[in-house]
């Protein structure tokens, strides 16, 4: 009897610890395989610090898959010579893609087709439609005949394919249907491929519910049919810009306080290009982290900025936010950063606060509106004449030049520049073209 109970708790303890085990072994065996994946993806250029969202979101590629085959596939992918950008950002968007039997497919279907001078680019991104939408290689040969026939050939059709790869899954009336209604608004047949070369995107856009209002809200505006279509014509993108926003950004440019050289330079293309100057602008800030409502406020405060290149803008908002490490909120209160030169005010005098602050010659935080708004010689005065060592990298004054006049004495009372402070009325114009952003 005692051997009998001592034999079924043996057994009991044997069957406890198989049960744990089996219990442990899948998860260990998963996360094996999810470290496997991940050093592969790696040794093919996926960045480390997108991996772990990455496969967070696709369980599939470590249930249905094995590494063998997702080899293979990262390998077909790389025959096709897709730049290393798009080809992170194939796997990121649509990671399916890495199913073998159809990059297979693909590999001859692409072969077939060599002849027609596809960029490694619109492979990339034909391949992700078509793994959305289940179109083999002949149904985009296919598309491309129809393309093809209603006049999209060489480069346009290219920059189409690159630009809006969604393209190949239309139908050709609804292609049609946009062709028409450039034609219709008196646009040739060069004009229209410089339009979809341009911006390709438009073909998404529907005609009835989006391009014909958006073109009567220009011409209620006061432009003429000529004018609209030249715009067109010349910056396509403006057929990008929602129902309204044209009518936000030209109520900004009326009721802007500055020196009438900036306002002549801002309209001297006309007031149409000006207020798609600021509709690009706006949506530079929004895209860095401002709601629109305070990018306008930026732009009314700092109307210099209409005039500077995107790409200088973005490059301020990088080095406020990655090496100043302020938040891009503070724009909203201190615009005249943006309005700042880059070389000669704002790297050299965040230069010498930081070389303060190493040395702990700073006994207060500098804030980013005492860094901007002071004048070039206050700044001097205040943080590098102290400090000889500063002023190689603040730039040396020269010998009187804190004293010289810019102006002949009896001139300089007529030109002077008061400084700014909004008045009533300066406030209310702000609230009547913010409201509808409210």
């Amino acid at each position: 009897m005692a051997i009998t109970a001592l034999n079924k708790a043996t057994a009991f303890s044997r069957l406890s610890s198989v049960q744990f085990f089996s219990s442990i072994t899948p998860k260990i065996s998963q996360y094996r395989n999810q470290i496997s994946l991940a050093n592969l993806l790696q040794r093919y250029g996926f960045p480390p610090s997108q991996l772990h969202t990455f496969l967070a979101k696709n369980h599939f590629l470590l249930k249905n898959s094995n590494l063998n085959d997702i080899q293979k596939s990262l390998n077909i992918l790389l025959s096709f010579k897709i730049p290393q950008n798009s080809f992170i950002s194939l796997l990121s968007d649509c990671p399916a893609v890495l199913d073998l039997d159809f990059l297979k497919r693909w590999q001859i279907g692409i072969s077939k087709f060599e002849n027609l001078g596809v960029s490694p680019l619109v492979i990339s991104n034909v391949l992700a439609v078509s793994r959305r939408f289940q179109i083999d290689p002949d149904g985009f040969l296919k598309s491309v005949g129809v393309l093809k026939g209603l006049g999209f050939n060489g480069g346009v059709l290219t920059r189409v394919l690159e630009g809006f790869p969604r393209i190949i899954v239309m139908k050709e009336n609804e292609i049609c249907e946009k062709i028409g209604f450039l034609e219709g608004i008196g646009i040739s047949g060069y004009g229209i491929e410089k339009v979809f070369y341009l911006f390709p995107e438009v073909l998404g856009f529907d005609v009835e519910n989006r391009l014909k209002p958006l073109l009567y809200e220009f011409l209620e505006l006061g432009f003429s049919e000529n004018e609209v279509r030249e715009e067109i014509v010349s910056e396509p993108r403006v057929l990008g810009m929602e129902l309204g926003e044209m009518s936000r950004c030209l109520e900004l440019l009326r009721t802007l306080k500055c020196r009438v050289p900036i306002k002549d330079s801002i309209f001297s293309e006309g007031e149409f290009r000006a207020g798609f100057k600021v509709k690009l602008r706006v949506d530079c800030l929004c895209k860095h982290g401002l709601i629109r409502r305070e990018a306008f406020k930026v732009l009314w405060k700092e109307p210099r900025l209409i005039l500077y290149e995107i790409e200088e803008i973005e490059k301020k908002i990088e080095f406020l936010v990655n090496r100043m490490k302020y938040g891009v909120g503070c724009l909203v209160e201190v615009p005249e950063y943006l309005g700042a030169n880059f070389e000669k005010q704002i790297v050299p005098r965040y230069n010498v606060l930081e070389y303060l602050r190493s040395k702990g010659a700073l006994g207060f935080e500098v804030g980013l509106k005492s860094l901007i708004k002071p004048s070039r010689l206050r700044f001097y005065n205040l943080y590098v004449k102290p400090y000889p060592e500063c002023e190689k990298m603040f730039g040396r004054f020269a010998k009187g030049a804190g004293i010289q006049r810019r102006h002949p004495v009896g001139m300089w009372k007529l030109f002077k520049p008061q400084e700014y402070t909004e008045s009533k009325e300066d406030v209310n114009n702000m609230k009547s073209f913010m409201e509808p952003l409210v």
